[in-house]
């Protein structure tokens, strides 16, 4: 990971000085001013960060402060890490339920998201599960009910069979769209 760190402190493709829009105004430029737990804080820069991108300046705070967020940013910009930060920055970890559902286009999109939600929340003891296709319904469904992760992350397909079940339908009050727009164009 260090050997991709950039001169700006992030990994590579993430340029802080992006051009972004916005109609949102406060920029925060540094994650310590941020009022994030400790906990995550520590998780943040063990992953590597030191400095949040422009995506991160702007979006991650009207995102824990319950705003609606689109945050549309070129591939490697920080989107990512962004709602993964907002997320568990509202999560109430000593709540044993799952408390925020991510949905990503791809297995391998939803499997990443994944890592990077759990390199982010080590320190805090966040769990994170990845709900996708190609695996064992069954396996699935014990092991949402008997883990009961804090966030689920999946594909739609996948994650609309378990909502049918009644396995992820309890108390999630966070919910991430991951989508680029080659996916959309599918779905149009």
């Amino acid at each position: 990971r260090e050997a991709s760190m950039k001169e700006h402190g992030g990994p590579e493709g993430m340029d802080p000085d992006g051009v972004i829009e916005s109609n949102w105004n406060e920029i925060v430029d540094n994650f310590d001013d941020m009022n994030l737990k400790e906990s995550l804080l520590r998780g943040i820069y063990a992953y590597g960060f030191e400095k949040p991108s422009a995506i991160q300046q702007r979006a991650i705070i009207p995102c824990i402060k319950g705003y609606d967020v689109i945050a549309q940013a070129q591939s490697g910009t920080g989107k990512t890490a962004t709602f993964a930060i907002s997320i568990l920055q509202q999560l109430e970890i000593e709540f044993k339920e799952t408390q925020a559902l991510v949905l990503a286009p791809t297995r391998e999109l939803a499997q990443q998201i994944q890592k990077v939600i759990l390199a982010l929340g080590d320190y805090m003891g966040a769990t994170c599960h990845a709900c996708i296709g190609g695996t064992n319904v069954r396996n699935e469904m014990q092991k949402l009910q008997a883990e009961a992760p804090h966030i689920v992350v999946g594909t739609p397909g996948r994650v609309f069979d378990m909502l049918n079940r009644r396995y992820l339908c309890k108390y999630y009050s966070l919910l991430v769209y991951s989508f680029n727009d080659f996916f959309f164009s599918k779905i149009l």
